[in-house]
């Protein structure tokens, strides 16, 4: 049987992520041989927040290990303390945005469904991605397009 400790983990820093958004993780399933279900355990700084503001069409749950996290949702923000643990739901209802407003880094457990296709909506810069096998998509809201558009004719 494969096991991982998450408080033993080393962290991997994407130097790409901008300041306010820099934060260090480590995925499970690689580690475990996983396949349907997501884990990551990460490492916030003080005054980093972990993602935008977004919900999905993946449940998501976070359980804190270490520091106090500030949690926005659509209901306003909580400070989560060790051992919490809350669940996101899918679509608008499950919107959320996790924060470092503490002065000790936070260490944080977050797990999911993994869908092979599936979409993730960021509300407060009205972006959406899309993703399916071999298939990433970001973009901006807004631009409809009409069904038959660019659409060959038979």
């Amino acid at each position: 049987m494969k096991h991982f400790n998450v408080f033993d983990a080393d962290f991997e820093y994407d130097d790409s992520d901008p300041a306010g958004y820099r934060s260090g993780s480590r995925r499970l399933g690689p580690e475990l041989d996983g396949s349907r279900l997501g884990a990551t355990v990460y490492e916030l700084p003080p005054g980093q927040a972990l993602c935008p503001y977004h919900y999905e069409t993946e449940e998501e749950w976070l359980m804190l290990l270490q520091g106090e996290l500030t949690v926005r949702t659509p209901h306003g923000e909580t400070v989560l303390r060790p051992g919490d643990v809350v669940a996101f739901p899918t679509g608008p209802a499950g919107a959320h945005k996790t924060t470092n407003r503490g002065t000790e880094t936070v260490r944080l457990l977050m797990w999911a469904n993994s869908d092979p296709s599936g979409y993730c909506v960021y509300p407060d810069s009205d972006k959406m991605t899309y993703w399916a096998p071999g298939e990433r998509v970001r973009i901006h809201r807004g631009a409809e397009a009409a069904y038959y558009d660019n659409e060959p004719l038979p």
